[in-house]
């Protein structure tokens, strides 16, 4: 019962953040869903809802697609994904359960000091911050905070952000379960990922009329950090033991 909670919990929140902000759905679900199931299975089931999630939205959005700076994020995205996956499948459980979050605390740390620097910009900066959230979403799925920077860096939002960042992290997060495949759950863990998914959805759309980004992201931020504290701390603790 602590896992179906855990795990509705991680999604309808994840869910109900991506409708709002346009993204973190891995950010606060995939900590949840890491302590819940183990660093694998809960990262893996992180980019199934995040790939549902994506492909719901882009249905509302893809007219605002900027398919050209889409396509500058995708490319090294997809090339760093396989590398992500290799981590994931090589690391023991208890190293990849602080690996992840750490990264999610690094990443947080990063969209912070983002919202005051302007440091990824240009060409170059696509490239890198794809290449960063491509490694990052298949190992710990948190691409959304490499490509925030570079979003903030450069002056991009509004509904080509919001409409390009679904397509983005469609392909990516598809990418990452063609490396690691689906995860081995039971029918109960789908069932309750998939009601959570869609009452976090309907409940993000109620709050996308009453709830500005910026009001959103202090509670974004307050959630992750909480979670990711509690991955690191419990794979700490299995390596300790």
């Amino acid at each position: 019962m602590e896992v179906w909670l855990l795990v509705g919990a991680g999604v309808l929140l994840g869910s109900a953040v991506q409708r709002v902000t346009g993204l973190g759905l891995g950010l606060v679900s995939g900590p949840l869903l890491v302590l819940a199931l183990g660093p694998v299975t809960g990262v893996t089931l992180a980019n199934v809802v995040a790939l549902a999630a994506n492909l719901l939205l882009l249905a509302l959005t893809w007219r605002h697609v900027d398919l050209r700076r889409t396509g500058l994020l995708v490319v090294p995205a997809l090339l760093a994904v396989p590398v992500g996956a290799w981590v994931v499948r090589s690391l023991p459980a208890p190293v990849l359960s602080v690996v992840v979050g750490t990264t999610v605390l690094v990443a947080l740390t990063a969209v912070l000091v983002s919202r005051r620097a302007r440091v990824l910009q240009g060409r170059g900066g696509a490239v890198l911050a794809g290449a960063a959230s491509g490694l990052m979403n298949a190992t710990a799925a948190v691409g959304g905070p490499a490509v925030t920077v570079y979003a903030v860096s450069t002056g991009w939002r509004g509904p080509s952000f919001v409409g390009s960042l679904q397509l983005y992290f469609a392909a990516i997060n598809a990418a990452a379960l063609v490396a690691k495949g689906l995860p081995d759950l039971d029918a109960t863990t789908w069932a309750v990922s998939g009601g959570a998914l869609v009452v976090g959805g309907l409940a993000g759309q109620l709050l996308a009329r009453r709830v500005s980004f910026e009001q959103a992201f202090p509670v974004v931020v307050g959630l992750a950090l909480l979670a990711s504290f509690g991955t690191v701390v419990r794979g700490l603790l299995h390596l300790l033991a």
